[in-house]
């Protein structure tokens, strides 16, 4: 797309303070990233989800920096246009603030991202803070965090109850002191991201957190029926490409069994007086 600008984050405080809503996708790969870059969406995730929907692990904990480079680079590639976010992978943040900047660094170098985000609360906000001291762009993120699904006790709301709700407040006023350009709140409760978006000066994004947030995010796989495990309720199917191309190959299977495929015009042929020279040819 050739009249489209780059997103930058002038684009999207401006988007915050003139109230129009930010879109936001996760994306792991180039041919998606491609279809991703002409709907114009805002902000892309290359999310450590690709863990799950990309690599087949039952969750994002096993993802490595190695992994999310590549996958950073593809989009990239597909999507030069959006804000692209890398996610920062399990123990690429948590060990030193210096381990934080370090991988930071590799995808602003290596991928070519505008930011980076990471999981966790106050007790992550000396990273959140060296990371956006080092001069990179950095998105919280607060609810449910994945890479620490454990201690949560699951996959389930989180901020029900008013104390763990004043917690998540008190940790996206923490980060957004500690330099965060964005929080991404997943699966809190809509009212209390309402709070937490009427007090913040940066742009919150919501994940099945309600409409209040300055911003929306999906998940691609959920959003088109491509991850088989399970759809979660915060998931709209926009359209069901997992049937759809699970149909197809049903299809060419039953046409190479039946010999209907491949016909003419699938392959690629030689002149008579070609292959009679190399009938000659192979004869001597």
């Amino acid at each position: 797309m050739p009249d489209r600008k780059k997103v930058t984050l002038p684009d999207l405080v401006k988007k915050m303070t003139d109230g129009a809503p930010i879109t936001m996708i996760t994306c792991y790969d180039y041919a998606m990233a491609y279809l991703v870059e002409q709907a114009e969406v805002d902000m892309v995730l290359v999310g450590d989800s690709l863990g799950m929907t990309m690599l087949g692990y039952e969750s994002t904990l096993p993802v490595t920096m190695d992994d999310m480079i590549r996958h950073a680079q593809a989009v990239r590639r597909g999507t030069p246009h959006a804000w692209l976010i890398g996610d920062m992978p399990y123990m690429s943040y948590q060990p030193s603030v210096e381990t934080a900047i370090r991988c930071a660094g590799r995808f602003m170098a290596e991928a070519a991202c505008d930011a980076v985000k990471l999981e966790g609360g106050a007790e992550m906000a000396d990273r959140m803070e060296g990371i956006a001291k080092s001069g990179i762009p950095v998105m919280g993120h607060l609810g449910l965090t994945p890479q620490s699904m454990s201690a949560l006790g699951g996959f389930k709301v989180q901020g029900k109850d008013a104390a763990r709700a004043k917690k998540i407040v008190d940790d996206a006023k923490a980060l957004e002191d500690a330099g965060a350009y964005s929080v991404l709140l997943e699966m809190v409760p809509d009212r209390v991201c309402q709070i937490i978006t009427e007090r913040a000066g940066i742009p919150i994004i919501s994940l099945g957190s309600g409409p209040y947030a300055h911003g929306q995010l999906l998940i691609f796989h959920d959003m088109f029926g491509l991850y088989p495990r399970f759809k979660p309720k915060m998931a709209k199917v926009y359209g069901n490409a997992g049937e759809v191309i699970l149909n197809g190959l049903k299809q060419y299977v039953a046409e190479v069994t039946d010999r209907q495929f491949p016909q003419p015009e699938h392959w690629f042929g030689i002149k008579d007086e070609q292959l009679e020279e190399l009938r000659q040819m192979l004869s001597k």
